[in-house]
């Protein structure tokens, strides 16, 4: 059979699509291919659960654009489906001098982001956190939580009670864009079609190069390992806890989440990974790691963030190091309160040059939509995300 469309990828951004492809288009025959037994098994499953407002976002980004428009949208699909969700707020708090004047900018950024954070006064944050201190702090009312899985389920759901096929633990083996139409090959079945999406999040750059696609980034595994607080001590924050970023570096720093069944999890750190796909303490893959470390971009980037590096390694090894991070502003946490959680790993495209991609990249065929890099906030983005690649498609 030839369909119209088909989607590789059933992580959050590749559910949204397939799903929205259908509602605009209920006649059209659009199949989704997944190689795990379960949609969200990657990234969209093991994030932070947080909906986030566009604070850290350059104005005018497609970040800024689609986070804004996302959190929005996310509410809204909650609602509609009777998924449980929260807008706890996020507070975002200074610990020193310098952070105190990164605060300042950041709120304005906010602002440009057209989001309405309020500036805390003196005793305010321990109004609202009485256990978290800093020199400063802001809070974003429009940030919260929610299970991104559970939303890729209904979203599942969704696209195939309007009749959309979907076929799990199907991984594709071959793609070839013709003249006339896309050839998908699996282990098992050749599937046709018009047109191709494919999100495959860690995968992103390998089936773009099985479509002979000429790309000059790879994508580089960052695992970010969290700890949650074990039960008790989750009393002590009631909203998002967020460290100021330093602006030089690509990644948030160590933060306290409220979960959406009640838990707290602190983290996540940024230590790199050798197996893209390796969740457990200890991970590596050789072939993972044969292609991180021939690619150059690997090493001007390491290079550029080497101290940093090191000193996020130290600290996964060492878990007072990691509590030294948290205490910063919550010095009530004590290493006996951080027991162990999943990690997640990030899929960072990195360019030959050692430049990290920190917008979302997609590049595009006569017949293909290849998502290459899709970074947090995509969990929130997901539907002005699959919008825009229906847009794209349709030509609309």
């Amino acid at each position: 059979m030839k369909y119209d469309f088909i989607i590789i990828g059933a992580g959050i951004v590749g559910l949204s699509t397939a799903w929205q492809l259908k509602k605009r288009i209920g006649q059209a025959d659009v199949l989704l291919l997944e190689k795990e037994d379960s949609p969200a098994f990657h990234q969209t499953g093991h994030n932070s659960g947080v909906i986030h407002a566009g604070v850290y976002y350059e104005p005018g980004s497609l970040k800024a654009r689609f986070c804004k428009a996302g959190a929005r949208a996310t509410y809204a699909f909650c609602e509609e489906f009777g998924i449980p969700c929260e807008r706890t707020g996020k507070l975002v708090v200074a610990t020193d001098e310098i952070e105190l004047q990164r605060m300042h900018s950041l709120f304005e950024r906010c602002q440009k982001n057209g989001l309405d954070p309020v500036l805390l006064q003196d005793g305010e944050l321990q109004e609202l956190e009485p256990s978290i201190t800093g020199k400063g702090a802001f809070l974003v009312r429009e940030t919260g939580i929610v299970d991104f899985t559970a939303i890729c389920r209904e979203m599942l759901n969704q696209f195939q009670s309007l009749g959309g096929a979907a076929m799990l633990s199907t991984e594709v083996t071959d793609i070839t864009e013709q003249p006339d139409g896309m050839i998908i090959r699996t282990r098992s079945e050749t599937f046709r079609s018009n047109r191709l999406v494919v999100c495959g999040g860690l995968m992103a750059d390998r089936l773009a190069r099985m479509q002979g696609l000429d790309i000059d980034f790879r994508i580089i595994p960052y695992r970010g390992e969290y700890y949650r607080l074990r039960p008790g001590p989750e009393y002590l924050v009631k909203h998002l806890v967020y460290p100021v970023p330093d602006p030089e570096l690509p990644f948030l720093g160590v933060h306290l989440t409220r979960m959406i069944d009640g838990s707290v999890t602190v983290g996540p750190n940024a230590v790199q990974g050798w197996k893209r796909e390796g969740y457990g303490r200890f991970n590596f893959n050789w072939r993972d790691t044969a292609e991180v470390v021939s690619f150059p971009g690997f090493w001007k980037t390491t290079a550029r963030h080497l101290g940093h590096g090191l000193h996020e390694t130290l600290n996964s090894i060492w878990k007072r190091g990691y509590l030294a991070e948290v205490r910063k502003y919550c010095p009530q946490i004590t290493a006996r309160d951080l027991e162990p959680y999943p990690a997640g790993i990030r899929a960072q495209a990195v360019l030959r040059d050692g430049t990290m991609v920190h917008d979302f990249l997609v590049k595009q065929t006569p017949r293909s939509l290849h998502v290459c890099n899709a970074p947090s906030p995509a969990a929130t983005s997901a539907i002005p995300i699959g919008r825009h690649l229906c847009d794209e498609l349709l030509g609309d």
